[in-house]
């Protein structure tokens, strides 16, 4: 299987009449459901409505053609909601095409050098940290609508903590009426899915509905703010965009751009996974990479906001007959003939339906359930890890919440591999029977006069060098054996650590005898001429050979 080769030209090679059949209507479908979410997610984005569909178009097609995943639906996501919200109002729409494009090369190079299965070694804490936070910050953004509130001109609400204190501060201003059509919407949302006979018809596409008939016919609900009131809609194609480009501009925007990037590897590899599961197929993660940032680029040059795999939306592909690439593609047609036909007709969509179709976003995609389990029977380390990343996304924003997080695993990581490695002086009493006659045991073996052995178990490593202090050798001895059977690799402090065990060794006339020593701390020791100063002869295959070698020495 070649990992850079998209998944359609693979799949195409049985493709038959009767799939492609599955695979229309599956798009068709998938089309309707993504309408909805992809005005929501724009607006919650801070642009206009459109913006989303025509991410859901360029980005969504491109993705699927392109891609590594058979069933991958790709578009706007609540992941990157406030991400896109801060950037446009940071450095305007002019910024958001730059981020974009950036992460969408960033996305293409991490595919081409493969880092495609790096993604894995995100900590699972963060990114369910990070994904409950971004619900979080999606709920409050739409409070306001959803009750109708009313803010003062002027009022800051770009960052989450403002928006907070926004609607703390003007809550008594709610509208009755935009509550009303909220709640409605909402219920609509909850209640349809339950009746399973019903579950072909989107329920976001009945409450949109529902809410434009209320508003529409009933007379006390017409004031209720429509994207029409609030924003102007475009209908038709849109053009090709090439903002201006400057030094200044481009480090200024990297950091987020590399969000952007690194958010879309992973939620778009998280949705090929889930997806592979649901058809028993496998996905090429390079690949994957690479179409996510070609989407992204295109995405980015049509106006378009950042784009990824929406694990929902794929789940609902496979859940209505799509298998191939082809699904994605006719999702993205039916798109773009909404847009050319219909799009005139979404600025009738009241703005609390909106609210509640993100509202039951941000709950499927927080995964409450898993972090409360996480709380509950993860170790504390771990459960810092997530709060602390949960927090973090809400208080100041994603950038840091996975900087301070990934800091913060790997500092544990390190304290954990450091706490297991062990050094250890043998006791030279009757052990246990060894049963398999394994020379490395060390049942009943007959350790030499004047001799020592320790025994070191675990990864050498800067936090560990210090349990070298451990070593200690009394006046008459004339040998230490340290076995190394249980050391999978080390670094040059801890070889450091050990020159020095070896120089007390030489001042005091001891031989160092190195037992079993594996592939890449051996490879480390002569890379540093630590190899050659120790002595080969003072290398043993096994503690045989090593107890043997010191009763040569000892006489």
């Amino acid at each position: 299987m070649n990992e850079l080769v998209p998944k359609i030209f693979d799949v195409m090679k049985t493709y038959s009449k009767d799939q492609l059949v599955k695979d229309i209507v599956a798009g068709i479908i998938v089309a309707i459901i993504a309408l909805p979410l992809s005005i929501a997610l724009a607006l919650a984005s801070g642009v206009s409505p459109e913006q989303g569909i025509y991410t859901a178009i360029f980005a969504g097609f491109v993705i699927s053609f392109l891609g590594g995943s058979r069933v991958q639906i790709a578009g706007p996501t609540a992941a990157f909601a406030t991400i896109v919200a801060g950037i446009v109002a940071k450095n305007g729409m002019d910024g958001l095409i730059v981020a974009t494009i950036m992460a969408g090369i960033i996305l293409v190079i991490m595919g081409l050098l493969k880092f495609g299965n790096l993604i894995r070694f995100i900590p699972y804490t963060i990114t369910t940290g990070f994904t409950f936070g971004i619900a979080v910050t999606i709920v409050i953004g739409q409070i306001k609508d959803f009750l109708g509130l009313t803010y003062p001109a002027g009022t800051a609400t770009v960052e989450t903590m403002d928006k907070l204190k926004a609607i703390i501060a003007n809550i008594g201003t709610f509208n009755i009426k935009a509550l009303i059509v909220g709640a409605v919407s909402l219920a609509i949302l909850i209640i349809w899915p339950k009746f399973k006979s019903l579950d072909k018809i989107p329920p976001s596409l009945i409450a949109v509905i529902v809410s434009v008939l209320m508003v529409k016919f009933i007379g006390p609900l017409k004031d209720v703010n429509t994207i029409g009131s609030l924003y102007t809609i475009k209908k038709g194609l849109p053009g090709v965009s090439v903002p201006s480009v400057n030094m200044d501009m481009i480090l200024t925007l990297l950091p987020d751009a590399l969000t952007i990037a690194v958010l879309a590897g992973i939620e778009s590899l998280l949705s090929c996974v889930v997806s592979d599961g649901m058809i028993g197929s496998r996905h090429k993660p390079n690949m994957e990479l690479v179409a996510q940032g070609a989407g992204n680029i295109v995405s980015a040059l049509f106006g378009g906001i950042p784009a990824t795999g929406a694990i929902a939306r794929t789940a609902a592909n496979v859940k209505n007959g799509g298998r191939t690439p082809i699904a994605g593609m006719v999702h993205s047609v039916t798109l773009l003939i909404v847009l050319v036909v219909l799009m005139p007709y979404a600025a009738w969509i009241p703005m609390p339906a909106i609210a509640a179709i993100l509202f039951i976003v941000a709950y499927n995609m927080s995964g409450w359930r898993e972090m409360v389990n996480l709380v509950k029977h993860s170790p504390k380390s771990d459960t810092l890890v997530l709060l602390t990343t949960m927090v973090l996304t809400v208080v100041f924003d994603l950038v840091v919440a996975i900087e301070v997080g990934i800091v913060m695993s790997a500092l544990l990581f390190l304290k954990r591999m450091a706490d297991v490695t062990e050094v250890r002086s043998w006791k030279y009493i009757g052990e246990n029977i060894d049963e398999n006659n394994d020379p490395e045991s060390i049942n009943l073996k007959k350790v030499p006069d004047k001799t020592l052995v320790y025994e070191i178990i675990g990864p050498m490593f800067f936090a560990a060098a210090d349990k070298f202090m451990d070593i200690h050798m009394e006046s008459d001895v004339k040998v230490v054996i340290i076995r190394m059977r249980g050391v999978p690799a080390m670094d040059i402090s801890a070889l450091r650590s050990l020159k020095n065990i070896h120089n007390v060794c030489k001042k005091r006339g001891i031989t160092m005898v190195l037992s079993h020593v594996q592939e890449q701390p051996k490879s480390m020791m002569e890379k540093a001429g630590f190899a050659a100063e120790v002595g080969e002869d003072n290398f043993c295959a096994n503690i045989d050979a090593a107890l043997a070698y010191a009763q040569e020495i000892v006489g």
